[in-house]
């Protein structure tokens, strides 16, 4: 009995105690700060850049002898058109603005309900941001059309297809892969072109390239739960953050995580060990790298998606060679493959998702923190669902507050399959709360060695001494059942679902 109300009253604490999470506060650079010379060390291939003494013109024969075999802008979309039309029932081709010379950026959905908005999450994959890095491109309708050829033949085919909004954006920069160079047609490096959080300078979004500006309304229409962009010059799988707080070195290695350091170096390591070779890397071990700690930069697009979109984005470099041989390309996509189709799956099979609802039925945007992780998510405006990535293996408590409503906690311990939680929130007005709810809900959020989940209501302030005799009575409820469980000689079983209500 004594140690049941110390075991309670060491747990009171947590009841009234509340995650203030938020994302990084908005701030931004000017990518003309940024230094190009770090390049040189950053153990990057450079292929298809003018490091070599030669001139412009047999520079620009080589850039072409290179482009042999790769699409052409107008190549890539006929190529979009023919998928769309192979596949017409799980795709639609739609697009998200122009760049500087008015090409099209041209994205491909693909989903069993294309263009429909409905709970399921959405992941992006974007390529060819520098326009030498054009693997992407090709990878990316490979992987289109991988999905079509095997879709209900193919059992991660079909998941992804039935349970994720897909969205392939092939060419961000159609410009400057059209110009053989890095930057787009105003010369501006676009993954330097983002607000940032750690300088002020590209705060005004009216500056940035229409390229930018796309991508930045795209995140305002579509809900993303992850993301990744396709690079090359490296072997690597690179996550947040990209720059860190001490700038005055842009030379300095640092590693600078954010606070879900922990999922990304998990969704890192999940692309990596899916790779033919990338966890093989000695230059990098295990195929990751924090972004800041190989070198750091400003104004990227993956630290824009984390702080502004509540979307997870990795940078993937998936080529040692930023411009290889067009022959090597389906050797390339055989490596990628399967990393590609893990990391898109990973936000249905990993994690925690949901709907949030009020006690009526009405979907809430409601926040969802998570204790101990100073960044918070927020469900769908329309249908309430939220999808939460996490690392599995760990113990969290989930959090789902939205003003004007009670918040309510689940308690999880996440196993290697993802966990359904449904929160079913009341109106801060309502008193439907008995104690003998408060008796069956509340259990404090222990754990044990098992993958489990509990719910547990919020209790006002005001309620402590309520709280604190429930307490009591709850303990002496235990002691009492544990003698009459001693007298009959049997251990009461406990079953934990793996879907529950938070209601």
């Amino acid at each position: 009995m004594i140690f049941s109300l110390l075991f309670l009253c060491l747990n009171l604490s947590t009841l009234f105690r509340f995650s203030s999470a938020r994302g990084a506060a908005l701030q931004s650079y000017n990518q003309s700060g940024y230094d190009a010379s770090i390049y040189g060390r950053s153990g990057r291939r450079l292929y298809a850049t003018n490091d070599f003494k030669m001139s412009e013109e047999d520079y620009n024969a080589m850039l072409e002898k290179l482009a042999h075999g790769y699409m052409s802008n107008s190549d890539l979309e006929r190529a979009m058109q023919e998928f769309n039309s192979r596949c017409p029932n799980i795709s639609r081709i739609y697009s998200i603005g122009k760049s500087v010379h008015g090409v099209p950026l041209l994205a491909m959905e693909i989903s069993d309900s294309p263009g429909n908005m409905d709970a399921k999450p959405a992941f992006k994959f974007v390529g060819n941001v520098h326009g030498n890095e054009p693997v992407g491109r090709e990878l990316l309708l490979m992987l289109a059309n991988w999905l079509c050829d095997n879709y209900l033949k193919d059992s991660l085919a079909t998941t992804i297809v039935d349970g994720v909004h897909l969205h392939i954006l092939p060419s961000m920069n159609p410009d400057g892969y059209a110009l053989r160079r890095r930057n787009n047609a105003n010369h501006i490096d676009l993954n330097r072109d983002f607000p940032d959080q750690f300088f002020p300078v590209n705060d005004d979004l009216d500056l940035r390239q229409p390229e930018t500006k796309a991508m930045l309304n795209w995140m305002e229409d579509i809900h993303f739960t992850a993301s990744a962009t396709l690079h090359g010059g490296a072997l690597v799988a690179n996550y947040p953050w990209d720059g860190t707080e001490d700038k005055s070195d842009y030379h300095r290695r640092d590693y600078f995580g954010c606070p879900d350091d922990k999922t990304f170096r998990f969704l890192a390591s999940l692309y990596s060990r899916s790779h033919y070779n990338m966890s093989l890397s000695k230059e990098f071990p295990d195929g990751i790298t924090n972004g800041a700690f190989w070198y750091p930069i400003y104004g990227g697009m993956q630290d824009w998606n984390y702080i502004h979109s509540g979307c997870f984005e990795l940078t993937l470099e998936i080529s040692d060679n930023k411009w290889p041989d067009a022959s090597e390309l389906p050797t390339i996509w055989d490596h990628n493959r399967m990393s590609m189709l893990n990391l898109v799956a990973s936000v249905i099979k990993t994690g925690i998702h949901g709907r949030v609802l009020s006690s009526d039925g009405i979907p809430l945007p409601a926040l969802i923190a998570i204790q101990g992780i100073n960044y918070t998510i927020a469900a769908g405006k329309k249908f309430g669902e939220y999808y939460r990535l996490l690392a599995p293996g760990e113990k969290y408590e989930v959090i789902a507050s939205t003003p004007g409503y009670k918040s309510k906690r689940a308690c999880v311990i996440l196993g290697d399959g993802a966990v359904t939680v449904d929160f079913v929130l009341d109106p801060e007005t309502s008193s439907t709360h008995s104690e003998s709810r408060v008796l069956e809900d509340y259990a404090g959020c222990y754990f044990d060695s098992k993958p489990s989940l509990q719910v547990v209501d919020f209790l006002p302030a005001s309620q402590l001494e309520i709280s604190i005799m429930l307490f009591v009575m709850l303990g002496l409820l235990c002691f009492l059942m544990q003698r009459r469980a001693r007298r009959n000689h049997k251990q009461m079983p406990v079953s934990v679902p793996r879907r529950a209500a938070v209601v």
